[in-house]
């Protein structure tokens, strides 16, 4: 499951056709939610069929399954794709792999990520453990440098916050 990444949760059908409605937050849906790709639920493999928007739901289609009535069994299922097939930059990195990361302050104090948590739409926040719990802004000068092979975040710490 580890090269699995979590990308939304099936809500509801949609129309007779077997339409399934996504509720989704993954940062990276345009690399997932492609016609040909392949999404696991259930530890078995789909592929899109067809692809849309609607409201602030993705909407797909699953190749052999053309009713509602076939697609009935995948509600309220979680929805994962391969980490492969999202191709992430280098600058680029999925939160859940970010939780493994130690977070080092500029005087040396080590910490861990307790947490990620979307403030706004555009704000994440890293909750982050010192000796005591500190909130970062992920994209904020506070954040210094992060080393993915390292799996390290360099953090300066404003004044109070050690």
């Amino acid at each position: 499951m580890n090269d699995l990444t979590f990308i939304g949760t099936i809500v509801s059908t949609h129309g007779i056709r077997g339409e399934l409605r996504i509720l989704s937050d993954f940062p990276f849906k345009d690399r997932v939610f492609m016609v040909g790709h392949t999404l696991v639920i259930d530890q078995k493999e789909y592929k899109i069929r067809s692809y849309r928007v609607h409201k602030k739901f993705d909407m797909v289609t699953l190749d052999d399954y053309q009713d509602i009535n076939e697609v009935l069994f995948l509600l309220k299922k979680k929805v994962y794709c391969f980490k492969k097939d999202i191709s992430l930059s280098d600058q680029e990195i999925l939160d859940e792999d970010l939780i493994s990361f130690e977070v080092i302050s500029e005087d040396g104090k080590k910490g861990y990520i307790q947490e990620i948590f979307m403030a706004s739409e555009s704000n994440k926040i890293l909750r982050v453990v010192f000796d005591k719990e500190v909130l970062i802004p992920f994209f904020s000068p506070m954040v210094q440098k992060i080393d993915k092979n390292q799996k390290q975040i360099y953090v300066k710490l404003l004044d109070g916050m050690e």
